[in-house]
Parts: structure tokens; C-alpha cells; sequence
């Protein structure tokens, strides 16, 4: 799966999806230099471009602050775009110099907007909204490096189910604590991929120069937030509230403004066309076995 891949760097490799690629890799016997806006022991700064990048095979892009980690005010979200669009043209510029000749660009299926119930693979159109502007100006970002010769590879990735943090334990809370319940009428997809699929695929996007341009990061059965949450119940054995779909939309809207209704209340049932076309094989497919492996 790794074949060509001796040195990689990952840029934002200190968070969630960065901490276990960067494990992987170093299991398979891959150097791996973690560029991070707080160097600490294993990693360096921002400083060290274009150095960090020589000898690399491959770049790996997940910069970016936390996109629900805080309510959406406009100095929130100009601070969302600024720490994705800004490192991605440092490192765009560094690899003007002729190395690394991959740059795999994280980017997220929220650029497909707010679709419900309508299937979406790579050819979709972007989306209206916050979300689906932040994700093209990132892609487009990442997209200057074509201009120096270098295969980019733009991976849109769905909600990552992880047992160590994510989006995972958060859903599951109020779920343990019996207080879980539909998100708005429940209908709209949610697109998911357990973290050890999203990691394979991220080093094979790499590895593999048949893989170019938007990939959609997904498990290949995505489902309705409702039962994404019917399912979550299930393996924590806890009931669900009844609570009507006006109260849960008002509360979530109340709480967290633009935040809520986009990422709670919207959705896609995102496909993974370009990585099932090549080949690839996902560990978790089923929403069931996912929650059995990280639950």
C-alpha cells in the first residue's frame, strides 16, 4: 500500500486524524516529519520550510483549527480560514522547488452543502454556505501546486469515528447520559469513516499516482443522522427521547447558530466513487461495525 513512500511530511500532524497517520506510518517504516504550529518533541515549527520538505516523497496537508470546536462568530470563522488557506500556501510555495511531487490536501465533505436526502460523489457541484466556501478556497489553495508539477489530491472527509476523541465521543454523550434524540427531522445524511479506513486511504491516496483531484474520505454506506443516532443508542443500550423535531432544531439553532444548523442539521449521503473505482477495500463499511470496533 505504501510502495514509493520512504519520507512523508504532515503538516498538522498533531490532532486526531495526524496522530494516528503519523503512527502508521511509522509502522510501515516511513519517516515522517510533523510540521505543527506548536513544536514540541517529534516534530518542528513552521520555521523550517522549505528544509523539512527535503528528501520527502509526499506532503500530507490537515492544518486547520478545530471547525466545531467553538460557535461561529466572524472572527471565528476568518481564523478557520485563515489556519487552512495560509499554511497551505506556505507549503505550496515550498514545494516550488521540485520536491516533494505529492501533496495530499485534506478538505471536508461539508463542500457539498446542505443536500439531505440526495446522494453526492466527487462530480457534485459545491454547495451555498460557510462550510462549502471555507472548503473551496482550501482546495484551491492546495490546487496551486499543479503549477509546479506536483499531483494533488484534494480528500474530502466525512465525520471521523475515532475512540480516542473526534466527533465520536461527543455524539455519543448525551446518548450515555440518556438524553440522545433525533437532530431536526432526522433525514439529512451523515457521511462517516472509521479512522483506520480514513488513515489507509490517506497513505494509499499518497502511494497510488492514480489517485488525483477530489476523493471523497467516506465509509460507503453513509446514513441519515437519525439512524446514526438509533444505531449509537443501540450499542450503548440507552433509550432515545422523543423530542420533536422543531425543539431539537430551535435548541441546536439557540446554542450554536450557524454552527448547529450546518453541521447538525444539514447534511449529504456522500459516496466514495473515486476510491471504490481504484480499488479500495474499506476494514469498515457498515455503520454497525464501526460502533462494534471503537465501542
Amino acid at each position: 500500500m505504501a510502495g514509493g513512500l520512504d519520507q512523508v511530511v504532515v503538516a498538522g500532524g498533531t490532532g486526531l486524524v495526524g496522530r494516528h497517520l503519523a503512527a502508521a506510518l511509522a509502522s510501515l517504516g516511513i519517516r515522517v516529519t510533523v510540521l505543527s504550529r506548536a513544536p514540541g518533541p517529534g516534530t518542528c515549527g513552521w520555521d523550517a520550510l522549505p528544509e523539512a520538505l527535503e528528501g520527502a516523497d509526499a506532503v500530507i496537508n490537515l492544518c486547520g483549527a478545530g471547525i466545531a470546536d467553538r460557535r461561529w462568530t466572524a472572527a471565528r470563522k476568518q481564523a478557520l480560514l485563515d489556519s487552512r488557506v495560509g499554511p497551505t500556501g506556505r507549503l505550496v510555495q515550498a514545494m516550488a522547488a521540485g520536491a516533494p511531487k505529492v501533496l495530499v490536501n485534506a478538505s471536508a465533505v461539508g463542500l457539498y452543502g446542505a443536500l439531505d436526502e440526495r446522494p453526492a460523489d466527487e462530480a457534485q457541484a459545491p454547495g451555498q454556505g460557510f462550510l462549502a466556501q471555507l472548503c473551496q478556497r482550501w482546495e484551491a489553495a492546495a490546487d496551486a501546486a499543479l503549477a509546479h508539477g506536483v499531483r494533488v489530491v484534494k480528500l474530502r472527509l466525512g465525520v471521523v469515528l475515532a475512540r480516542d476523541g473526534g466527533a465520536l465521543a461527543k455524539m455519543a454523550l448525551p446518548v450515555r447520559l440518556g438524553l440522545g434524540t433525533r437532530l431536526g427531522h432526522g433525514r439529512q445524511g451523515l457521511s462517516w469513516i472509521h479512522v483506520d479506513d480514513l488513515v489507509r486511504l490517506i497513505i494509499e491516496t499518497a502511494a497510488n499516482p492514480a489517485y488525483a483531484g477530489p476523493v471523497n474520505a467516506v465509509a460507503p454506506m453513509p446514513v441519515s443522522s437519525a439512524t446514526f443516532t438509533r444505531a449509537l443508542a443501540r450499542r450503548l443500550k440507552r433509550p432515545l427521547l422523543p423530542v420533536p423535531a422543531w425543539v431539537t432544531r430551535a435548541a441546536l439553532t439557540a446554542l450554536l447558530g450557524e454552527m448547529g444548523e450546518a453541521m447538525l442539521l444539514e447534511g449529504a449521503f456522500v459516496l466514495p466513487r473515486q476510491a471504490e473505482r481504484l480499488g479500495f477495500t474499506f476494514l469498515f463499511p457498515r455503520l454497525e461495525e464501526a460502533l462494534a470496533d471503537l465501542i
